[in-house]
């Protein structure tokens, strides 16, 4: 028995309908490029690869802007040029510039100096800058902390201008320009319509936004165990939030018997003692990233004080008996 050209053309409708109601097969894009001393990695679902492949294009592409604009290795960036020229004179800035200097400033204050964007001197006398550190002798300590202070740097919202008040200051982006560039990052994403990524930076700055089709609660991320790297200590879920982790373990020497590790105290000039690692959830990735240093070198009372509501702090002290866990 033949079926009517009317019965067809209602089946083809609904084979139609059936085809548009079915959900867009999830496809997985994975990019990433060298930039600012760092790896930076995009993995982004979505079910359009061309829009997904300009999408990823374009957050690389913010990364390496900016890199040009925030390298302390790059003598004509921006930062550079600080360094170089605003200990004469003030020194007009682009407004993005003097935005992120401006919230370091905010960022040493509250942190009572343990985070100071002019450690810049201490991290070269002990050889932390473009090498794996060596032991200064104290006079050279000394000498390096006469030229930091973050209270040594004057900004004029005004004017659009940084000052430098003695020669040898220097600024360093390296407490902040990876947790930065990844925010950046993600407002790229999401202006072109991304809507699932996980963006990182070097591993240990890194953003989840939305959650992969496979796990609602978000992007799993480890943390590892700070004396053996192939365990892990804790793992978060992360949904439109950041992780930064800052640990003893990253780069670090030996000498007389001692561990020195490259997270500086800017006010005594040593390297921080008593934590070993410390990871800090929160909504955006340059305060998780800014603000592991200061928990790190204050110590896990003062974190506990200081911590905002809507952070989440992971912490492992250098002491077998007090074990990693969660800020209360």
């Amino acid at each position: 028995m033949k079926s009517s050209p009317i019965v067809k053309q209602i089946v083809l409708v609904l084979f139609l309908l059936a085809a548009m109601a079915a959900p867009a097969e999830e496809l997985r894009l994975e990019k990433s490029a060298d930039a600012m001393g760092s790896t930076f990695t995009v993995a982004l679902y979505g079910d359009d690869r061309v829009r997904m492949e300009a999408a990823a294009d374009a957050a690389l592409d913010e990364v390496r802007r900016l890199d040009e604009l925030l390298s302390n290795y790059k003598p004509d960036s921006e930062w550079s040029l600080v360094n170089q020229k605003a200990a004469g004179k003030p020194l007009q800035l682009s407004p993005e510039l003097f935005r992120l200097l401006s919230a370091c400033w905010e960022y040493s204050r509250q942190s009572e100096g343990a985070f100071d964007i002019t450690v810049g001197p201490l991290m070269k006398v002990w050889g932390f800058y473009k090498g794996s550190g060596h032991l200064p002798h104290k006079p050279e300590v000394q000498a390096a902390l006469t030229r930091v202070g973050y209270r040594h740097m004057h900004l004029d919202a005004g004017a659009q201008t940084v000052w430098l008040d003695r020669p040898g200051v220097e600024i360093d982006p390296g407490g902040i320009g990876k947790g930065y560039a990844v925010d950046r990052m993600v407002e790229v994403l999401r202006k072109m319509g991304v809507r699932t990524a996980l963006v990182a930076g070097s591993g240990s700055s890194i953003y989840g936004m939305g959650a992969p089709p496979d796990e609602p609660k978000g992007w799993a991320v480890k943390i590892k165990d700070p004396w053996d790297a192939s365990k892990t200590r804790a793992e978060v879920w992360l949904k439109d939030m950041s992780m930064s982790t800052s640990g003893s373990y990253e780069k670090f020497f030996r000498a007389d018997g001692r561990i020195y590790a490259h997270i500086m105290d800017p006010r005594s000039g040593y390297p921080a003692q008593g934590s070993v690692s410390v990871s800090v959830v929160a909504p955006r990735t340059i305060d998780s990233e800014a603000w592991a240093k200061p928990y790190f070198v204050n110590g896990r009372d003062w974190a506990v004080k200081h911590r905002p509501k809507d952070f989440r702090v992971f912490f492992c002290e250098d002491r077998m008996d007090k074990p990693c866990a969660w800020l209360q």
